[in-house]
């Protein structure tokens, strides 16, 4: 089960606090949220899908380039450890905040029976009683009310959307290999991951 799975991965980092992160995203919907509002896994547990997923692709990036050495501490930090803590807890503000979901059913007219229908085109939509703050952002806020980033973890969340996020300019020419190798394995799943089952 993916959400057995995402705990053992999480509990094995021995952070501290980590317990107390997992009741939260238990509490506030992590393991059913859906990933996206119409794209890639855009059904209940999408979230906890595709941050499994991105695990297990940024293990085979991170062996692809460092080989047996991927489990070495690199710069003051242990890399496997990293590579677990930012691969599943990268999307972790796409739940919501402030016991608010981030996607709620999208319900449109039905054009026969006039009757409120969750669309199919686009299931969900994001939460418009949820301020503005990029999930990114919310994800950092979220898991450092639990448990200790380090820098680099802090880094390749921030800035694991690449260029394709809103602060591109300031990633231009800084990026860090734990950073790309999370932003690689999360762009590699989210265009390969499908709608449906």
């Amino acid at each position: 089960m993916i959400e057995d799975e995402i705990i053992t991965l999480l509990k094995s980092t021995d952070r501290e606090g980590m317990n107390e992160l997992i009741r939260c995203m238990d509490e506030n919907g992590f393991f059913n949220a859906p990933c996206s509002g119409q794209y890639h896994l855009c059904k209940e547990g999408g979230l906890a899908e595709h941050s499994l997923n991105v695990y297990k692709a940024m293990t085979n990036f991170a062996f692809a380039a460092y080989g047996e050495n991927m489990d070495a501490t690199e710069n003051g930090y242990d890399f496997l450890n990293s590579v677990i803590i930012t691969s599943l807890l990268h999307d972790l503000g796409k739940m919501g905040q402030f016991g608010k979901p981030n996607y709620i059913p999208n319900m449109i007219k039905d054009r026969k029976t006039k009757e409120l229908v969750q669309s199919e085109k686009k299931p969900f939509e994001t939460n418009k009683e949820l301020l503005a703050v990029p999930h990114e952002i919310r994800s950092i806020q979220i898991a450092t009310q639990y448990i200790q980033l380090t820098e680099e973890e802090n880094f390749a969340i921030l800035y694991h959307n690449g260029m394709y996020s809103d602060l591109k300019y300031q990633l231009n020419g800084k990026e860090r290999p734990l950073q790309m190798l999370l932003h690689f394995a999360d762009l590699w799943c989210s265009r390969t991951e499908s709608k449906e089952v």
